[in-house]
């Protein structure tokens, strides 16, 4: 049989909840980084949404590789981790995507184990199922994959968004994910087919520079200096974010940032006092924050820290409309 074929994510539009819902399923958005699963010759292979091989950082979800009938299949879905009440952190997930040591793997094995939740499949044995409508995809999936203790299919929605939705605010979870029913699987692309609809907003941030903090944090970041990129790709300013931050956070912050100082902000857009007390970095950093709004001048209004990530690239960072 021949090797699987590469494939790149469907990415979901942000928005509100389409009309009419009885064309949509609707899903749980979960809050974990996004893999797309190869299983081949007994073999998982887990890769990021920007083309990196994960696999050594989630040791307990190879015994995927044998829930699938002995199909080589391509899947998709999240890696998620979960806090102390039961619901997915991106938080808590943070240890987990940014380590390859093997034995501190094997200790947050332990502390922080991971879940992968699985949404869809793309390809089976020599055929590919891009093409088949989201519901028959689903049955597919449904079909191929046996539960385990550490990866699952959750069920969808079909009775309507506003329930689901509902549901989530009350699992204290993202938000949900509305998806055609009679949709394709458009690989790389950012469809109108899938709709994300949020219970809190959040936006990719590139991370540009740092002041130094204050008190206990006066040798460490006081707040990081961020940044988007415009229509024509430069990096705009969009501010700096203060709070959010776990002591483990700043320091592998400073881990990270050490190495990539430059001498001139790497910002468009960014006024002399905005840029006074700044230190700069290359901008090659990712990360995440929750926000209230957009300023009228293009800063984020009351950002808080979530976390880097790593599943993303620079490049791909835009201010998210919806």
């Amino acid at each position: 049989m021949a090797a699987l074929p590469a494939y790149t994510p469907m990415t979901a539009r942000l928005g509100r909840l389409p009309e009419p819902e009885g064309d949509y399923a609707h899903e749980m958005k979960w809050d974990g980084v996004r893999a797309l699963g190869y299983v081949e010759d007994d073999t998982l292979r887990l890769v990021s949404r920007n083309g990196k091989d994960v696999t050594a950082a989630y040791p307990e979800l190879a015994g995927l590789a044998g829930a699938t009938g002995g199909h080589a299949v391509v899947l998709d879905g999240e890696i998620v981790a979960f806090d102390q009440q039961g619901r997915p952190s991106f938080e808590a997930l943070q240890p987990r995507m940014h380590q390859r040591n093997q034995l501190k793997i094997r200790q947050l094995l332990v502390t922080t184990p991971v879940t992968y939740l699985l949404f869809d499949v793309l390809h089976v044995d020599a055929a590919t199922t891009i093409a088949m409508p989201y519901t028959e995809r689903r049955r597919r999936l449904e079909d191929l994959v046996h539960a385990g203790r550490h990866w699952a299919i959750p069920p969808y929605y079909a009775d309507g968004g506003e329930h689901a939705l509902a549901d989530s605010r009350r699992l204290g979870l993202e938000g949900v994910v509305a998806k055609r029913l009679t949709s394709p699987y458009r690989p790389g692309r950012r469809s109108p087919d899938w709709v994300k609809v949020k219970n809190v907003r959040t936006q990719e941030v590139v991370v540009g520079g740092w002041r130094a903090g204050e008190g206990r944090r006066a040798n460490t970041v006081g707040s990081l200096l961020v940044g988007v990129n415009d229509g024509s790709g430069r990096l705009r300013y969009a501010g700096s974010v203060g709070t959010g931050f776990t002591d483990e956070a700043l320091r592998r912050l400073g881990e990270r940032l050490a190495p990539l100082r430059r001498d001139t902000p790497p910002f468009d857009g960014i006024t002399r006092e905005e840029a006074r007390g700044g230190r700069w970095v290359d901008p090659v950093l990712v990360g995440e924050v929750q926000f209230a709004e957009w300023t009228g001048e293009g800063r984020l209004r009351h950002p808080s820290w979530r976390g880097l990530r790593d599943d993303k690239d620079p490049g791909e960072v835009v201010r998210e409309e919806g």
